[in-house]
């Protein structure tokens, strides 16, 4: 996913929001200490506080469990890792002030985030400048790894930018094929939030809808932070839409549900993974019951290889939504890590450990808890695993999983 684009504020928040650990530094020789190892941070960027909060606290926590585990079994000898998490607030200016924080902080080896597609779009060249390497557990525009011609050229913008989630280019053709074939749905009413991650992601369902051979009854955009859909409502039930399709996040989204079903229009809301949060059912009640969501990869709470990461997130405390992206924020670190053990050795830190550090995160391969890691020449993950959920008895349920290509 993602992406939240709000106004920029006149006054933006500083770039100190939320740091988990200390920062020392390392002295010439590379090696600082806690205790007699090199102390090196992990950075994290993602909405730790408002809108987006609870799967933004499930990125962090997810890196979190993935530095104490290397620390525990001493993956790169000679080093701590620590984390250092800045709030984005899903606003793009903040999480470009933040790049610019971490990439100062010479400490600093990897970023894990954003959540949000509309920030990496700020972020992406402030890390690129200092070679920076940056996964994102969760960015879902295509135009991030291949360009903003991505469906004519593809055209790799920034080698230091990284994804072990799915694009939307495969995200909306699945979540309409699924709707046309499963759901056989013939008219829709297409709603986004008008920023990167929903508006393209509506775009493409809507292009996979009509191709499927379904009709499109009406469109409209919504802002974020709006809460009063009647208009809207109105609109769709006089459209006699079976079917309402939802581009955006699900701050707005649980109130535009449970708004249509008070109002009499008792069909399904269908999102992407910006929906899918535990949020969206606990706002929204029974009102969401027969909504649908996709999401990328396969349900992590199925996953034997995500059964130890589960029960450490659990009894760690650690707030926010692992099922979402946690997974995908551990392989994301872990990537980061491993990479980090090819380059430092015995805690000395090379001159030009960033740079190298990109090159291997490039060479990645390895089994992740949420599945295999590895990227293509864009940098986008090669697992194109994706599920669609649903709203079944006040939970979500995977009802299909699989792949699309086109």
């Amino acid at each position: 996913m993602r992406q939240r684009s709000l106004v920029i504020l006149t006054s933006v928040l500083t770039t100190g929001a939320l740091t988990l650990t200390a920062c020392g530094s390392r002295d010439d020789s590379g090696d600082k200490s806690s205790g007699s190892k090199t102390e090196i941070i992990i950075g994290v960027d993602a909405p730790l506080t408002g809108q987006n909060s609870a799967t933004g606290l499930g990125i962090q926590g997810g890196v979190q469990i993935a530095v104490d585990d290397a620390n525990k079994n001493n993956t790169v000898p000679g080093v701590t890792f620590k984390v250092q998490a800045l709030d984005d607030k899903a606003i793009p200016a903040s999480g470009q002030q933040n790049a610019t924080a971490l990439v100062n902080n010479d400490k600093v080896l990897g970023v894990v985030g954003p959540l949000n597609s509309g920030v990496a779009t700020q972020m992406q060249q402030v890390f690129a400048k200092a070679n920076l390497v940056e996964v994102s557990p969760s960015n879902t525009a295509p135009e991030l790894t291949q360009g903003k011609n991505w469906q004519t050229a593809k055209s790799r913008p920034f080698k230091t930018y990284f994804r072990t989630a799915t694009t939307d280019a495969l995200q909306g053709g699945f979540a309409a094929e699924y709707a046309t074939s499963t759901l056989k749905k013939k008219n829709v009413f297409v709603v986004d939030d008008k920023q990167t991650y929903g508006a393209g992601l509506a775009k493409l369902f809507k292009a996979g809808f009509t191709k499927g051979g379904g009709k499109v009854a009406g469109e409209d955009h919504v802002n974020t932070g709006d809460t009063d859909f009647s208009a809207l409502v109105t609109k769709i039930k006089n459209s006699k839409a079976d079917l309402v399709y939802y581009g955006g996040q699900y701050d707005e989204s649980e109130k535009l549900t449970k708004q249509l079903k008070d109002g009499g229009v008792k069909v399904p809301l269908f999102g992407g993974d910006g929906m899918f949060s535990d949020t969206y059912i606990q706002t929204a009640g029974k009102t969401s019951e027969g909504d649908l969501v996709t999401s990328v990869g396969q349900p992590v709470d199925s996953l034997p290889s995500a059964a130890d990461f589960i029960k450490k997130y659990k009894a760690s405390g650690l707030k926010g939504d692992y099922g979402t992206y946690g997974g995908y924020s551990y392989d994301a670190a872990t990537a980061i890590i491993k990479a980090i053990a090819n380059v430092v050795k015995d805690g000395k830190v090379p001159d030009d450990a960033r740079a190298k550090i990109v090159d291997e995160v490039q060479k990645t391969k390895f089994e992740g808890i949420a599945g295999p890691v590895s990227f293509d020449e864009y940098g986008d993950t090669t697992n194109k695993q994706l599920t669609v959920y649903q709203v079944v008895g006040g939970k979500w349920k995977a009802v299909k999983s699989g792949t699309f290509n086109g």
